[in-house]
C-alpha cells in the first residue's frame, strides 16, 4: 500500500522534456500505460506502470484512468480576469472595442464585491478549461487586484497577476495618476509577490494608455522589487500602431517607447507583436523579450496574422495565450486549433507536438516557471488535467479512426476544447472534474 502522503495516478500520461524534436520525438516521453505518483503535492515519481509495479508498486492503490490522458495543466500567458463577461461582444476592432465593451465592463470592478464574484468565477473558469497557471490582468481597481490574488491563493493556484496602470485617454472613472499607481502597486507587491505561489506582475495597459511620467514610473517599480514581471500589449492594431507615432514623437518605433522606459526584458511579456520591423523584433530578441500569440483574439478583433516563423528566427521567445476576453475561449485547445489556422494562411505549420509543448512546458519557460511547473520532472507541483479523447460523439468517431499518438493528439488539438477536460488537480488535490456533461466544482 502507498503512505497517505502519496498518491497514485495511472493512465496514458504525455509531458515535454524540452522543446520537441517532431521528426524524431526527442523531448516527448509518452506513457501509454503509465504512473505518475505525487507526494505532498510534488512529483515523487514518474514511469511505466509495470516498471514500478517491479520497483514495489501496488498498481491497485492506483486512480485508475485508462481511457484518459494525464498532462500538465495549461498555462496561458495573457488574459483579463474583468472582460470574462464581455468576451464574444459584436463588431468592434481593437481601439473600439476598449472603449465600448471593456472600459464599461472595468468600471464596475470599483465595487468589491463585483470584484471578488468575477475572480472566483474567472478562476473555476481556468480550471474548467484545464488551465492550471495563468498570467492576468486585473483593473484599475486595487482592490480588484487584492481579489484576485485572494481568490487564488484560497485555491492555491499558481498565478502571476498585476493592477493596471492607466493614466490617461480611457474615461475619468477608471483613471489613475502616476503617483497613485506606484503608490498602489507597491502596497500590492509588498503583499503578494512572492507569497505561497502567487507574483507580481507591472502592468501599465499599453502604452496609449499611460504618460511618460506613469511608463517611468513602472521602470523604476520593476527594477526595485526582485523577480517582478511585466505584461503589457504591443503592436496588436494598425490605428494603434499609428496613435504611437502621434502620442510619442521622439520614439523610433512602438518597441522603443518600453525600451526607453526600461520595461523590455527576459520576465516581460508584451501580448501580440503583429506588426512590428525588423529592427523592433531585432531588439525584442536582443533584450529577451516575449511575445504572447493570441489566435482567437487576433482573429474575432480583426487585428491581423501573427507570423510566428519570423518571430521564431529572430530569436523572440513565444508563448501561447487565450487574451479573453477579445479572445473568444478560455480552452487552450481552441486557442491552438485557431494558432494552426492562422499559420496555415501564411504557409506555416503547427505541429500537435509543438502545440502541447507550447501550452505547456513552453508556456512555464517563457514565463521563467519551468523550474516549478510545466512537466513532471521530479519535485515540480503536481498540477495536472486528465483529457477526454472522446467527450463528444465527433471526437470519438475521429479518435476511433486515428491510430497513431500524433493523430490523436492532431485531432485532439483540433476537435477539443473545455468539454475534453475530465479533471484538473491543483498540486495532487482535486479541483475541478466533470461528470455526464455536468460542471461539478471541488471544494
Amino acid at each position: 500500500m502507498i503512505s497517505s502522503d502519496l498518491q497514485a495516478f495511472r493512465a496514458r500520461i504525455l509531458h515535454f522534456t524540452s522543446a520537441p524534436d517532431i521528426h524524431t520525438g526527442a523531448g516527448v516521453e509518452y506513457f501509454d500505460d503509465g504512473v505518475l505518483l505525487v507526494e505532498r503535492g510534488c512529483v515523487k515519481a514518474l514511469g511505466r506502470a509495470e516498471d514500478l509495479a517491479r520497483q514495489g508498486l501496488d498498481l491497485q492503490s492506483c486512480r485508475h484512468y485508462p481511457e484518459y490522458v494525464l498532462m500538465p495543466g495549461f498555462i496561458d500567458t495573457h488574459v483579463h480576469y474583468p472582460q470574462t463577461r464581455v468576451i464574444a461582444s459584436y463588431g468592434e476592432q481593437l481601439l473600439d472595442w476598449l472603449n465600448d465593451y471593456t472600459f464599461p465592463a472595468e468600471m464596475q470592478f470599483s465595487d468589491p464585491d463585483v470584484a471578488a464574484q468575477a475572480a472566483q468565477e474567472f478562476l473555476q473558469l481556468l480550471l474548467q478549461n484545464g488551465t492550471t497557471t495563468a498570467m492576468v490582468y486585473t483593473s484599475v481597481f486595487a482592490q480588484s487586484t487584492h481579489a484576485f490574488f485572494s481568490a487564488a491563493e484560497k485555491m492555491n493556484l499558481r498565478m502571476i497577476a498585476g493592477k493596471v496602470m492607466m493614466d490617461r485617454n480611457a474615461p475619468a472613472g477608471l483613471l489613475d495618476t502616476p503617483s497613485s499607481s506606484e503608490a498602489e502597486c507597491r502596497e500590492l507587491i509588498e503583499a503578494w509577490h512572492q507569497h505561497k505561489r502567487l507574483h507580481y506582475a507591472i502592468t501599465p495597459r499599453f502604452a496609449p494608455t499611460s504618460s511618460p511620467e506613469q511608463l517611468a514610473i513602472a521602470g523604476q517599480l520593476l527594477r526595485a522589487y526582485p523577480n517582478l514581471y511585466l505584461q503589457s500589449h504591443l503592436a496588436e492594431n494598425i490605428d494603434e500602431v499609428a496613435w504611437i507615432t502621434q502620442l510619442f514623437p521622439r520614439a523610433r518605433n512602438y518597441v522603443d517607447v518600453y525600451d526607453h522606459y526600461g520595461l523590455l526584458g527576459e520576465r516581460s511579456v508584451f501580448g501580440h507583436g503583429i506588426h512590428l520591423s525588423d529592427a523592433e523584433i531585432a531588439r525584442l530578441a536582443h533584450t529577451q523579450t516575449g511575445i504572447a500569440f493570441c489566435p482567437t483574439s487576433n482573429l474575432f478583433l480583426g487585428s491581423g496574422l501573427l507570423d510566428m516563423a519570423r518571430l521564431e528566427q529572430a530569436g523572440v521567445p513565444l508563448s501561447i495565450a487565450t487574451d479573453v476576453g477579445g479572445g473568444t475561449s478560455f480552452s487552450q485547445l481552441r486557442t491552438l486549433s485557431e494558432a494552426y489556422k492562422i499559420l496555415q494562411l501564411q504557409g506555416q505549420r503547427l505541429h500537435p507536438l509543438k502545440g502541447f509543448y507550447m501550452a505547456t512546458l513552453g508556456n512555464a519557460k517563457a514565463l521563467k516557471l519551468d523550474q516549478r511547473i510545466g512537466n513532471f520532472e521530479k519535485g515540480k507541483e503536481a498540477d495536472f488535467i486528465l483529457l477526454n479523447m472522446k467527450a463528444t460523439p465527433l471526437q470519438a468517431m475521429r479518435q476511433q479512426s486515428a491510430t497513431q499518438l500524433i493523430e490523436q493528439l492532431f485531432a485532439l488539438m483540433m476537435l477539443g476544447d473545455e468539454h475534453s477536460i475530465a479533471r484538473t488537480y491543483i498540486m495532487g488535490k482535486l479541483a475541478f472534474r466533470r461528470a455526464e456533461g455536468d460542471v461539478l466544482w471541488v471544494e
